[in-house]
């Protein structure tokens, strides 16, 4: 029942918001909507606007609101009206989770689950090799859609999260669609997309986001001190020319198609 994935959502959030000291954040949705990213429209915000919402963000338990999981009642407290939770940033690839469920008491063994770019590969494609997974270019304004490199992969999850296509300009400035939780300001590092390797698609759907509020460095110091999340990642970012370069984790070479 829908109680079930409110708790899986929630669950999933939390542990990736604990793991990341917040650069993943569900409540971010105040600060995402104030910036004009629900509506599409251009809405720069003032420093004292952003601290006037960052007191309605954080997503500790006991802060602003209380959650308790008991049999399919869910019993969620919220201490001021304006906190607001979006599982957006997990809800589509816990979705890809969800009907890999169904597909495995099905008894299947080779399957490509993909919904929105989230994606989930078991066993072999119908040549019976490993599945080939395309990673977009994080150029703007394609004409068709042009890869920067594809992976060679089974029985993994992978999410891409990016910020070369939803982003807005005004005076010169470009504001991007990826919200720092702690600052309340849109990134601005050079990191145009993360793409995730996990084992499940939920988790690789949160990091992935994660890992475009954390930036390169960050990114990739996280993943060699939590080795035990089994994840590894690509990034694309632009140098100080704005030419388009790569860096990945150690494990993320064999996933890489010759």
């Amino acid at each position: 029942d829908e109680s079930h994935y409110f708790e899986q959502c929630y669950t999933l959030s939390q542990r990736v918001y604990t793991k990341t000291h917040g650069a993943f954040d569900p409540s971010v949705f105040p600060l995402v909507k104030a910036w004009g990213f629900m509506s599409n429209v251009a809405s720069p915000l003032e420093q004292s606007k952003v601290d006037s919402i960052l007191n309605y963000i954080s997503f500790t338990p006991g802060e602003l609101h209380n959650v308790t999981f008991e049999n399919d009642i869910i019993e969620l407290q919220k201490k001021n009206s304006n906190f607001k939770i979006d599982f957006n940033a997990v809800a589509q690839g816990l979705s890809v989770d969800v009907i890999e469920e169904y597909l495995k008491e099905k008894g299947y063994k080779n399957y490509y689950i993909e919904i929105g770019g989230e994606l989930i590969v078991r066993g072999h494609n119908r040549e019976g090799q490993d599945w080939r997974i395309g990673i977009d270019s994080p150029k703007e304004n394609l004409k068709q859609r042009e890869l920067e490199n594809v992976l060679v992969v089974s029985n993994k999850a992978i999410a891409t999260s990016g910020n070369y296509r939803k982003f807005y300009e005004v005076d010169g400035v470009k504001y991007a669609h990826t919200i720092d939780p702690k600052t309340g300001f849109p990134v601005r590092h050079s990191l145009l997309s993360a793409t995730v390797v996990a084992n499940d698609a939920g988790t690789a759907d949160a990091y992935a986001t994660a890992f475009m509020v954390m930036g390169v460095e960050e990114t990739l110091k996280f993943i060699k001190v939590n080795q035990n999340e089994k994840l590894e990642v690509y990034l694309l970012y632009a140098d100080e020319k704005g030419k388009i370069q790569r860096k990945m984790s150690s494990g993320f070479y064999k996933y890489l198609g010759q």
